[in-house]
């Protein structure tokens, strides 16, 4: 199992998913729930939600392209001692659904240390190819057209936050023409210190309104630029006399080849048409330039 998935440890993986679950299992038994109706058969599944999160977190670590790749060639031949209850791939896909809720809750309790410096920035996720977008319907009505320094891109929007150590302190998911500004105050609420971001998040309402709570967003350097900027003009300055000289060493030459090739060309077309007038004259014809 560890040679499938190199970064992750998928026995410490189930531990911590399996005692996520309990713990979830028992407040939802207290909490009241519609009644069955009349004749409703309510089967449970032979697989524990538990071990459908498991292989779903593992697919996304491993370095298969489809879960069905990973399922059908590595899941089912190989995992049958860890995961004795195994269901076909059918039926699997039929209960990833059943775990969406419950993986999002357990993402919310992987959150790294707040320790004052973070980092925001957001990235698309794309539903479908651009061309097929008007033909989208899984994701009809919930993702949007949106466009960033790459180009244009039909889905959704991912914004993250983490920490200095890289862990993940906050995120959102939110339609690809969501502004970066937007989500901000939601996801800082228990953040201190400095917030790092590109200049997608400048804001003079932002950054007051996350000063009074304690973070201060602070935007990319622009001395680089301005060295940037500097570099450039001197760089031009060195370079003008050495372009100018170059122009003019080019253009003296391009005259001497253009004049050059005129007199050659002069040349040629007065001895063609004198050649050609004598052809006519011996002929008695009347020629014409």
């Amino acid at each position: 199992m560890s040679t499938i998935v190199s970064r992750l440890d998928i026995t410490q993986i189930f531990c911590d998913v399996d005692d996520f679950y309990k713990q979830w299992e028992g407040l939802w038994q207290q909490v009241p729930q519609l009644p069955s109706t009349t004749g409703e058969r309510r089967s449970k599944s032979r697989m524990c939600l538990s071990e459908v999160m498991t292989i779903v977190i593992a697919f996304h670590g491993s370095s298969y392209r489809t879960f069905k790749d990973l399922y059908t060639l590595h899941v089912l031949p190989g995992w049958r001692g860890a995961f004795p209850n195994l269901v076909s791939y059918t039926r699997f896909v039929e209960l990833m659904p059943w775990c969406l809720m419950l993986l999002c809750c357990f993402l919310h309790t992987r959150t790294g240390e707040i320790t004052g410096i973070s980092f925001i920035d957001s990235t698309p996720i794309n539903v479908c190819h651009n061309c097929r977008a008007h033909a989208h319907k899984v994701f009809k009505g919930l993702v949007k057209w949106g466009k960033n320094s790459v180009g244009w891109h039909f889905g959704f929007k991912l914004h993250l936050i983490i920490n200095d150590c890289g862990e993940l302190l906050a995120f959102k998911l939110t339609p690809a023409n969501v502004d970066d500004r937007k989500p901000v105050p939601d996801m800082t609420k228990d953040l201190i210190g400095k917030l790092f971001g590109d200049r997608g998040y400048v804001s003079q309402k932002l950054f007051e309104e996350l000063y009074e709570r304690g973070v201060e967003l602070v935007k990319k350097s622009q001395k680089n630029a301005e060295t940037k900027n500097i570099l450039e003009k001197s760089r031009s300055r060195l370079c003008l006399p050495l372009y100018l000289a170059s122009t003019s060493r080019k253009s003296s030459v391009t005259w001497m080849i253009s004049t050059s090739s005129g007199k050659a060309y002069g040349n040629k077309y007065h001895s063609y048409h004198r050649q050609r007038e004598s052809v006519v004259a011996s002929r008695g014809c009347v020629y014409q330039k």
